[in-house]
């Protein structure tokens, strides 16, 4: 199976101050199909591998679309895309992968910070498209920097509420929450600022957050463990300062994988046997590892690889 798509860059185009949308056109046909809150991995030319949500419509095979910030302490990846990306350019990406998907709901509040506005876009399409009444509360430092004001404006009008913090104070999220019907869910993607507060607010049950980077949190210090890989027969030691991600690729076990921080899932494994010691965001279970960021508990961890 081909985890891979060959794509051509069709268009930049700047949507807000630092912040350019690209319209990839798949190169040998349709692309593979998405739903709301999936992301792909995008390898540039640089060598570098970065996570960008998809923005576009989900209906659209023949293109996705994306948005990426110019951060200015860039780890490389939106620097070179913003300085040196061209048109035209062939990419290879990954197939979409969902970690943020949309639950059916009776009701939904969306709360977007910055970038983060680039999961939630397809989300609230998705519940107009199906009568679901659904409200945005978009916040950011200026609307000059907020990418998609006048499309969600145009399209939603009054269920839309932009935020501009140079202006007015943050939304309050205790009155936001006490306006919600019994069954609502809530969707939070943006700095770790805003969802620290949505997580103070909104009951854990409701709400479904998405990182742009990983918590800060504490863990026992690193034990030692062996990886029994059940397919090939393998046992690979993996040593208190070595992840389970890089002893696996050093053994010639190549095990995809993108951000690095428990973050974009590209890594998870299937775990067989053992109790595997989460350290990742995107809620793996006891089933599965993400071999980048997470360990094991038990001596031995056994893993359909």
């Amino acid at each position: 199976m081909t985890l891979t798509q060959r794509i051509v860059l069709e268009h930049l185009d700047r949507v807000a101050e630092d912040v350019l949308s690209l319209t990839l056109r798949g190169a040998r046909g349709p692309l593979a199909r998405w739903e709301p809150g999936a992301h792909i991995d995008l390898s540039l030319p640089n060598w570098l591998t970065r996570q960008y949500s998809l923005c576009g419509d989900p209906a659209d095979r023949e293109h996705y679309r994306i948005a990426v910030r110019h951060e200015r302490l860039s780890r490389g990846g939106s620097d070179y895309i913003h300085r040196y990306l061209k048109a035209g350019r062939e990419l290879d990406i990954s197939l979409p992968r969902n970690n943020f998907p949309l639950v059916p709901a009776r009701e939904y509040l969306f709360l977007a910070g910055g970038i983060g506005i680039t999961a939630v876009v397809p989300m609230l399409r998705a519940a107009h498209e199906r009568g679901t009444p659904a409200r945005l509360v978009y916040v950011g430092r200026s609307t000059a920097t907020m990418p998609f004001v006048e499309q969600l404006r145009s399209s939603y009008g009054d269920s839309v509420t932009i935020v501009d913090t140079e202006r007015e104070q943050r939304p309050d999220l205790g009155l936001l929450s006490a306006g919600l019907g019994p069954s609502a869910v809530v969707y939070c993607c943006g700095p770790a600022s805003m969802i620290a507060a949505a997580e103070s607010v909104f009951d854990p049950g409701q709400l479904h957050t998405e990182r742009f980077r990983p918590a800060r949190r504490t863990f026992a210090p690193n034990t030692a463990f062996t990886a029994v890989c059940a397919r090939s027969g393998r046992e690979v030691q993996v040593p208190v300062d070595e992840s389970l991600l890089d002893a696996l690729n050093h053994a010639g076990l190549p095990v995809p994988s993108g951000c690095r921080e428990g973050v974009c899932g590209s890594c998870v494994l299937t775990v067989l046997e053992g109790e595997p010691e989460h350290r990742d965001e995107i809620g793996a279970d006891r089933s599965q590892v993400a071999a980048c960021v997470s360990r094991s508990r038990s001596p031995r961890l056994v893993l359909d690889l």
